[in-house]
């Protein structure tokens, strides 16, 4: 076989997510191994806990990473909280509260949706109503859906969730470090995420955070692996978690003093994880959701002063992503897409569902959310758009990002 030496082309990442890696932290990957016991590397485990207790704004000991990508973490809370039997409530805006559906299905739980068209959010009474009405033990919503674009508001919606006694998951992948993710003030049971959106790292790791009312369900269920049981230990009346690897009993004794021999921790992974938290905290949580916000702005105003239609409910747009509808000029949308990726390195996202072919989705994330980025996205959809037919004034398009930036 002659395969090469691994060179991929350069490309911008304007798409929804994978997103370009800061440099810190690919230089962070390249650290030696250390072993998951050493005592140098558990001291590590530590301060990631500490870090992402800062991204998730909690106090929340229970502040981990889980191997795998987001969807891992998502699967590890879902899994371990929910019993199946237990009725779950699926608020559904777009393609990843389907996802939170389908795991809660294959858990075994009885699931209750309620949908709203895609590029709309639930007001918190409508949720509330759908609450009173099917007494779910679980609620699991997303925060940002990436596939439309929009953020539900979760301010009002743990507290709701805390006087019904439910418990509340939330999916932030998309959201978190972009967008406002207030754990601990917002009464957010669970939230998992991922690094590969606003944290700007490679996807593979998801950070995980609960409270103890999560904790105190887990510990009901709890079961341990034969071959490292303890002597001695008695496993918990509640029904055994159905996954192994995503068994937060176990992954709680890996994370703490215990050290429980679960798994081999992904060490170039938390190395990642360890420096996009130190990135952002550095930065400030506030001061990086006001830059998304600014070069969103930016993008946006480009976006419609070159004559195109912005997607979805303005109130409730995410700082990261933007939906923009195509054109009825463009006969292939897709070629649009390929032109921008082969002529000028850029990518950037189509959507899925009832959305395919309908809108573009344009990325402004973690490292990629800067104002050169945003410029060379819209210079270079505007002659692209242009090529293809469509009615645009790519010079308005940059001026009208210019004056967002020189408004300050």
């Amino acid at each position: 076989m002659n395969i090469k030496e691994l060179d991929p082309s350069p490309r911008l990442l304007m798409g929804p997510g994978p997103v370009d890696v800061y440099p810190r932290v690919l230089r962070a990957m390249s650290t030696p191994m250390l072993g998951q016991f050493d005592p140098e590397f558990t001291g590590h485990m530590n301060e990631v806990m500490a870090l992402y207790r800062g991204i998730f704004s909690t106090a929340n000991h229970w502040t981990i990473l889980v191997d795998g990508t987001a969807r891992a973490g998502i699967e590890c809370c879902m899994a371990s909280i929910i019993e199946p039997g237990q009725k779950v409530l699926v608020p559904v805006m777009g393609r990843f509260g389907h996802l939170l559906k389908e795991i809660a299905t294959r858990i075994g739980a009885e699931i209750v949706t309620i949908e709203t068209e895609w590029g709309q959010v639930f007001d918190p009474d409508e949720i509330e109503r759908a609450i009173r009405q099917h007494r779910p033990d679980v609620v699991a919503t997303v925060q940002g859906d990436t596939s439309t674009t929009m953020c539900q508001p979760l301010d009002r919606l743990g507290r709701i969730c805390r006087e019904h006694d439910v418990i509340l998951y939330v999916d932030a992948t998309a959201s978190i470090a972009g967008n406002r993710l207030l754990t601990d003030e917002w009464m957010l049971d669970a939230v998992s995420a991922g690094l590969q959106k606003c944290l700007s790292g490679p996807p593979g790791i998801s950070p995980i955070t609960f409270n103890e009312r999560v904790a105190r369900i887990v510990e009901g269920r709890k079961h341990i692996e034969g071959g490292i049981r303890p002597e001695g230990f008695v496993a918990a009346n509640g029904p055994m978690i159905r996954s192994n690897y995503f068994d937060l009993g176990m992954l709680m004794d890996y994370w703490s003093p215990k050290r429980l021999n679960h798994h081999t921790e992904a060490t170039t992974m938390l190395w990642a994880a360890r420096e996009c938290a130190r990135i952002v905290l550095e930065e400030g949580l506030d001061n990086g959701i006001a830059r998304h916000v600014r070069t969103s702005k930016a993008l946006r105003a480009g976006l419609e002063a070159m004559g195109l239609k912005l997607f979805g409910d303005a109130t409730h747009r995410m700082t990261n992503v933007t939906g923009v509808w195509i054109p009825a000029e463009i006969a292939d949308a897709d070629a649009v897409r390929s032109e921008m990726l082969l002529d000028f390195g850029i990518e950037i996202g189509t959507s899925f569902g009832p959305l395919h072919g309908k809108i573009w989705r344009i990325g402004t994330m973690g490292h990629v959310c800067r104002k050169a980025n945003v410029m060379r996205c819209l210079a270079s959809l505007g002659m692209v758009l242009a090529r293809n037919g469509a009615k645009v004034d790519p010079r308005a398009g940059i001026d009208a990002a210019y004056g967002v930036y020189a408004d300050g």
